[in-house]
């Protein structure tokens, strides 16, 4: 075979590979897309707004310490000859209950020397009232005597003449006597040491035997009428708090609660006593006290109650004043930079709201939030103001899109 029917051979074997494909390429089918493509608004679940004048409860965090605390020491010094066996840790006792007694023999021995002594100054005073009798006779003869004129004596040598002097010297021993078996007497009721209060004791460091001496301590007592709880709350809510004002009216109602050592549901009631009148100096925050009645359940009434101990950090929970037409709504709903969530018309605004209280649990707004408008509690991760929203009762329509 000739090299040009090879050629041509070639040629129309390749003319007819470009053919089928130019017929492979046109006549090919055309995928086509289907499916469907949804376009859904967001799911977010709303709560309706409530308005109206609510009672907010402020938390804070506090010590329980005691009303009247005392170091127990004697005015006299001397032996311990007896001490009652309430005076003892952990003891209860009554107010005036005697705790211990010195030995009160020296201090007998002195009150009685006293008034010995003022024995004395007092017949030493009979014995000059019968010299000022004498004395006043003689001054009626110098008086009436003719040679010496109509006033013979001057009115120093008259006090002479009666023996004042000497009068008001005795009247002057009398007293200091008289002062000295006072004295002498009080010292004597000093070596009784009594429960100044209805007491707790805390220590006690002398017995029967032990030498005490003026100043000396004998032992810590703590009333049990009263305690306190000192609290920390912000000064911004101050104004919502009342406080007592005299021995009849009582502050805000104060719930007192120790998670860590009590059980579930207890709590002891308090109320608002005073204000401490400066911040704390780390934390700046206003220092109040609130005082609990019968702190240590002493009382048959209170026998069921937990006992509060000297010490302890608690929380108390503050019922402040009410706070009127606002709109009441939790604390987690509360976004950034004092805004809330709200759905209208299915698509989201974002509210600026002004909060008058925020207490543990929910914030009391005055403006910005009305009556029944839906916020929403929805945590999502992109907000943009007017982007539509759907909830579970009230679903948008699905679009679908061939």
């Amino acid at each position: 075979m000739s090299s040009k029917k090879i050629l041509l051979i070639c040629l129309a074997i390749l003319a007819g590979g470009v053919l089928i494909t130019t017929l492979i390429f046109f006549t090919e089918p055309e995928a086509q897309r289907e499916g469907a493509s949804i376009e859904t608004a967001i799911l977010v679940d709303v709560i309706p707004a409530e308005h109206g004048t609510f009672d907010p409860t402020i938390v804070a965090t506090g010590t329980v310490q005691p009303v009247e605390d005392v170091i127990l020491s004697p005015l006299v010094s001397g032996q311990i000859i007896r001490r009652d066996p309430a005076f003892t840790p952990g003891g209860f006792v009554k107010k005036n209950q005697v705790l211990l007694q010195i030995d009160p023999s020296d201090y007998r021995n002195t009150l009685e020397l006293r008034k010995s002594e003022l024995l004395q100054s007092e017949t030493a005073l009979a014995t000059e009232m019968g010299r000022q009798q004498i004395a006043v006779q003689d001054l009626e003869l110098i008086t009436n005597d003719s040679l010496f004129g109509d006033n013979p004596l001057s009115e120093e040598e008259r006090q002479l003449v009666l023996r004042k002097p000497q009068l008001n010297a005795v009247k002057a021993t009398i007293n200091a006597a008289k002062a000295s078996v006072g004295q002498a007497q009080l010292n004597l009721e000093r070596t009784t040491i009594r429960a100044p209060f209805d007491a707790h004791i805390l220590s006690q460091n002398v017995t029967n035997g032990s030498q005490v001496s003026q100043g000396d301590d004998l032992g810590r007592l703590v009333g049990t009428e009263h305690y306190w709880v000192t609290a920390a709350v912000p000064v911004s809510k101050l104004q919502w708090l009342d406080f007592s004002n005299n021995s009849s009216e009582k502050g805000s109602l104060v719930r007192i609660e120790n998670p860590t050592a009590w059980p579930p549901n207890t709590y002891r009631e308090g109320y608002l006593d005073k204000q401490i009148g400066a911040l704390d100096g780390q934390t700046r925050l206003a220092r109040v006290l609130v005082k609990v009645p019968d702190p240590l359940s002493t009382t048959k009434a209170m026998e069921e109650q937990p006992k509060l101990m000297i010490g302890t950090f608690v929380e108390v929970k503050i019922q402040g004043n009410s706070v009127k037409n606002v709109v009441r709504l939790s604390r987690d709903y509360i976004r950034n930079n004092q805004t809330v969530w709200v759905m209208k018309d299915e698509k989201l605004e974002i509210r600026d709201v002004e909060i008058v209280l925020t207490d543990d649990t929910h914030s009391y707004i005055s403006k910005g939030l009305n009556q029944g408008e839906m916020v929403v509690t929805t945590n999502l991760s992109t907000v943009t103001d007017g982007i539509d929203l759907r909830t579970k009762t009230n679903e948008s329509t699905t679009q679908i899109q061939e």
